[in-house]
């Protein structure tokens, strides 16, 4: 999947928690983020405290509560396609633990067989052999 797809794929499941989410779809979605955030944080400190610096952190707060959505979704969907609820994701509230077990289970590849949150979204590419 590429930059793109995966960022036209998390906005079009905007809110569907359910299902299986790639590796790939969840890091190039963070990825996303974290460049639009980098840049609206650097426009924010060249404009800080004029109008235009008002304007920046505006749309640093809409951009941020329109992908909050998504961005739980996809985590959501990611957790379900290495067989975990989720609500897994909670724990990442418990101190460094949480965050570094969080971190290995997004870096873990798909389940390749049907779990019970759908089928592995990687066999869609997968050729037939007859």
């Amino acid at each position: 999947m590429s930059f793109t797809e995966a960022v036209t794929s998390v906005f079009s499941n905007y809110a569907n928690f359910s299902g299986r989410a790639r590796r790939s779809e969840y890091w190039y979605f963070t990825l996303f983020n974290l460049i639009v955030s980098a840049v609206l944080g650097i426009l924010l400190n060249l404009t800080a405290g004029s109008f235009l610096g008002n304007i920046v952190r505006a749309t640093e707060i809409v951009y941020s509560l329109a992908v909050l959505v998504p961005s739980l979704a996809v985590v959501w969907r990611r957790l379900h396609d290495i067989g975990k609820s989720g609500a897994w994701y909670f724990i990442g509230l418990v101190p460094i633990i949480g965050f570094i077990l969080l971190l290995v289970w997004f870096c873990k590849d798909s389940q390749p067989e049907v779990n019970q949150y759908g089928p592995c979204p990687k066999d869609f590419i997968r050729p037939t052999i007859y």
